[in-house]
């Protein structure tokens, strides 16, 4: 379970959620566990399944999000002023898997992997990196805003894959796991940097290159992004 659970009692869909992560370790998230929470919530079946149609899939995009709510209220409460900014970024990804349950998110893996679920579970992960910048401050509007968040989505992706199999104490592994996958990105960034100060770097930003200066952060009902006019 979350380590957190806010009384959601008012609440039918969080109450089913609830009610549907005990079952989830034995049945998965599946259309069993969502029968059980109905049965164990008092919530009818057929709430229970206008609420969440897609059965499993629906219970597990919940959880995710639910997980991302619990980490940006955990950002809130800490300090990070202090950190560098590469440290800032692990904080945050650690701070989302302390409020999450490993054999939950084990499960949920295990379902996104299929070949049917695989785009809602790249997009839960997009709208994990997406508020994980969000709650550092990042204001890109132009094509970095897709290029950080493709590459956290990458890294953070990964960390969750090691997390999984990690039984060190703290998450002392995983930490150790994550920090090097950072560093990777932080070299990928010096390059770019080096790349956009060379001569010839520039002068294929200026030419080839120059329609990615046009790209823009994606705005409501105007996804995934823009080009200036």
């Amino acid at each position: 379970m979350d380590n957190e659970n806010p009384n959601l009692s008012s609440d039918p869909g969080a109450l089913i959620l609830d009610s549907a992560l005990a079952h989830v370790p034995f049945d998965g998230w599946s259309d069993a566990a969502l029968v059980a929470a109905a049965a164990d919530s008092g919530v009818t079946e057929a709430q229970a399944r206008a609420l969440y149609p897609r059965g499993g899939v629906d219970l597990a995009a919940a959880y995710h999000r639910r997980g991302d709510r619990l980490m940006l209220a955990r950002l809130a409460e800490m300090d990070l002023t202090g950190l560098r900014f590469r440290d800032r970024i692990a904080a945050a990804v650690m701070a989302r898997l302390e409020v999450v349950d490993k054999e939950l998110v084990r499960r949920g893996t295990a379902l996104f992997a299929l070949p049917q679920n695989a785009g809602e579970g790249a997009r839960l992960i997009w709208g994990t990196v997406d508020a994980i910048w969000r709650a550092l401050g990042d204001t890109s509007e132009d094509v970095n805003w897709y290029s950080k968040r493709a590459t956290l989505a990458a890294v953070y992706g990964a960390t969750v894959l090691y997390w999984l199999n990690d039984h060190s104490e703290g998450e002392a592994d995983t930490r150790a796991f994550l920090s090097r996958r950072i560093e990777n990105v932080m070299g990928i960034e010096k390059a770019k940097a080096a790349f956009r100060a060379n001569p010839l770097g520039r002068a294929l930003l200026g030419g080839p290159f120059s329609a990615l200066s046009k790209i823009r952060a994606p705005r409501a009902n105007n996804l995934p992004g823009s080009l200036e006019p």
